[in-house]
């Protein structure tokens, strides 16, 4: 005879789960969103005539004066990526002549204003009539030419752009070729390969992932510091605007159209970048979007403050 009682059934219900409401975030974005409009609907109000911001906008002189602005800052990056590789190789070196020289390039180029920078260089005839650049012990002679010839607005322009941006270059350079471990190069060396091929093969691609996200930043940040080149008169977007809005004195309606067409150049430019940081560091890590169109899905679709976003 079976004496066991049954044995009652028991319902264990599990910890009930409360969604938090954050209820502060919501009230500052709220408060943010009620800025956000204000600002909308004082500059509705203003004394702005918008369809001629549009007009401007597309005009051919507005076109032009960007493509100057794109040509200005891609070539003055260039240059600054050049100059910075062989600053930062000096710094880095233990030849005590190349690290002091790096350093007082350093120490001059990213002290002095990059306005300053371009107002010397344009100037330069002032206390230089000829520039000349000869083969030393030779009496061949590559240029020889006043200096107004050739420091031209661009080129001046070009100049301090350039040589100022170099000065932060050769630090991002720096710190990228000091963020591998010295393991490696210890590694190459006892493989057989040289300093300069350990230098490309084995450093440099593997800096390259510490280097590229700054290296943008510095990039759309040089795409707007072209409208300094404006006071030495090159002909880029502010300098548009500025020629523009002395005919017919629609100053704020042609600063804002030469705003629309640096956020479209900086828009475009941070696409580039994107996809480029995507190549060097292989997007493999967890929670980062594989594509451009997912990284804006999850913009969009993301709750305000909320950290989880949707990939795929």
């Amino acid at each position: 005879m079976n004496t066991t009682a049954p044995l009652a059934s028991v319902s264990v219900a599990g910890p009930k789960l409360y969604r938090r409401l954050h209820f502060w975030r919501w009230v500052s974005a709220l408060i943010v969103l009620a800025a956000v409009a204000g600002i909308i609907v004082v500059l509705a109000g203003a004394r702005i005539q918008w369809p001629h911001v549009l007009q401007y906008v597309v005009l051919d002189t507005m076109a032009q004066a960007a493509w100057n602005t794109v040509v200005l800052a891609v070539a003055a990056q260039l240059v600054a990526v050049i100059i910075g590789v062989v600053i930062a190789i000096m710094r880095i070196s233990r030849n005590p002549v190349a690290t002091s020289v790096a350093t007082g390039y350093i120490w001059i180029f990213r002290g002095v204003p990059v306005l300053v920078q371009i107002l010397v260089w344009y100037n330069l005839a002032l206390v230089v009539d000829r520039i000349v650049i000869g083969v030393p012990f030779t009496d061949w002679t590559l240029i020889d030419q006043p200096t107004n010839a050739i420091m031209t607005a661009f080129t001046a322009a070009l100049l301090g752009l350039a040589l100022n941006e170099s000065a932060y270059m050769a630090e991002i350079i720096r710190g990228g070729l000091k963020g591998i471990d010295s393991g490696q190069t210890e590694a190459a060396h006892a493989l057989g390969m040289s300093p300069m091929r350990t230098l490309a093969r084995i450093i440099l691609p593997q800096a390259m992932r510490i280097i590229i996200p700054p290296t943008g930043n510095n990039f759309i940040n040089m795409l707007k510091t072209t409208s300094l080149a404006s006071v030495v008169t090159y002909f880029e977007l502010v300098k548009a605007a500025a020629n523009i809005s002395s005919r017919n004195l629609e100053v704020m309606e042609t600063l804002f159209a030469a705003a629309v067409w640096y956020m479209i150049i900086v828009t475009i430019a941070s696409i580039g970048q994107f996809y480029l940081e995507r190549a060097f560091d292989g997007s493999t890590r967890r929670g980062r979007p594989r594509n451009l169109r997912t990284a804006i899905r999850n913009a969009l679709v993301r709750p305000p403050f909320s950290r989880r976003g949707i990939d795929e």
